[in-house]
């Protein structure tokens, strides 16, 4: 099988329909995608009842998918050892190309060496201060080399001539984070989601360290990011939160995305005491995250006839609202070994 073409962003989309959401985020999609998620909101006190997967397939010249996003009728995949965006349509998941990120001469096996990698491990669709809507990719901060992060322009119109790739760097924003940590915590952002005013940022702590949520002003932190010489702002709020454990080995989040309201996450465990050092994949959970009560509550991810699924979900995204109780999911998979699947998944929420 031939590698996937470098391509220029586009739309894609023909025809609009009622619009999309991403935060505060307004967006015109395709018409020919009934899939899209719709703009209602779910509403409060929802619990996940069920996490139940409806296919897997495996994402070939993928390596290593740690998030995944949905913009009109395109699934953005990024990884965290590879130089490129990769791009999936979103209805049939078939690759339809990638965008090219950064330059680098290690990428020669397929991965990047764990120790050169920047660990590219969340994303969240944004709107920059002068209007560009797009993709905020972040490295995860466990070392030096992954303070950075880039932002992909999407453009407005199909045609439209895509902007370069814009590259960021983390370690300003990351230090005010990491004053906030437990000493001798590694920072260490997996998940990435927004909100109409805030960018949540997720921390996996693994060897004992606090699963924490940081909340840093959304407005803020773009003017920092993207503007010319704003300073980088600090969290309004950390906020802990206790997940659950398979064989004495808490879950720590993987993945995140913000829908009608409310803040869907992905969790996964990991025989591991070590913020860098992979270990043995014990299962995955998705959760509801109460951002006004600091709680979460989970559902272990199963295949449909109740095996609990075994992999390491890395992120999420709505493909589907099918009633104010039910979602159909996106999620992507890493086997710590240069492979990725996507899972299509329903989650049944009660509340």
């Amino acid at each position: 099988m031939r590698p996937l073409p470098t391509v220029q962003l586009s739309s894609g989309a023909a025809g609009l329909v009622p619009p999309w959401r991403c935060g505060y985020l307004v967006w015109p999609v395709s018409a020919a995608r009934p899939f899209v998620p719709g703009a209602r909101t779910l509403g409060k006190n929802l619990l996940p009842v069920t996490a139940t997967i409806l296919s897997e397939i495996v994402l070939p010249h993928l390596p290593s998918a740690s998030g995944v996003e949905i913009v009109g009728a395109t699934a953005y995949v990024v990884s965290d050892d590879a130089p490129y965006l990769y791009l999936l349509d979103a209805a049939t998941l078939a690759a339809t190309g990638r965008v090219q990120l950064f330059e680098t001469t290690d990428f020669g096996t397929g991965r990047i060496p764990k120790a050169s990698k920047p660990d590219l491990e969340s994303m969240a669709a944004v709107v920059g201060p002068g209007g560009q809507a797009g993709l905020l990719l972040c490295g995860s901060g466990s070392r030096p080399n992954r303070d950075k992060g880039y932002f992909v322009s999407l453009p407005a119109s199909p045609g439209e001539a895509a902007t370069p790739v814009q590259a960021l760097d983390l370690q300003p924003l990351y230090a005010q984070l990491r004053a906030h940590l437990p000493p001798g915590t590694t920072l260490n952002i997996e998940a990435a989601a927004t909100t109409a005013t805030e960018l949540l940022l997720l921390q996996r702590s693994v060897g004992g360290g606090p699963a924490l949520l940081f909340g840093v002003p959304l407005g803020a932190v773009l003017a920092h990011l993207l503007g010319p010489g704003m300073p980088a702002p600090g969290p309004a709020r950390v906020l802990p939160f206790e997940l659950p454990g398979l064989d004495g080995h808490a879950a720590g989040f993987s993945g995140a995305t913000y829908v009608g309201g409310v803040l869907l996450v992905t969790a996964s465990v990991e025989a591991t005491a070590d913020a860098v050092a992979d270990g043995v994949v014990l299962g995955s959970f998705v959760g509801v995250v109460d951002l006004d009560a600091s709680t979460a509550s989970f559902a272990r991810l199963a295949w449909a006839d109740g095996r609990a699924y075994l992999g390491k979900v890395e992120g999420l995204a709505v493909r589907r609202t099918l009633d104010a109780h039910t979602l159909e999911l996106l999620l992507v998979t890493d086997d710590d070994q240069g492979g990725s699947t996507a899972l299509v998944a329903q989650v049944q929420l009660a509340g």
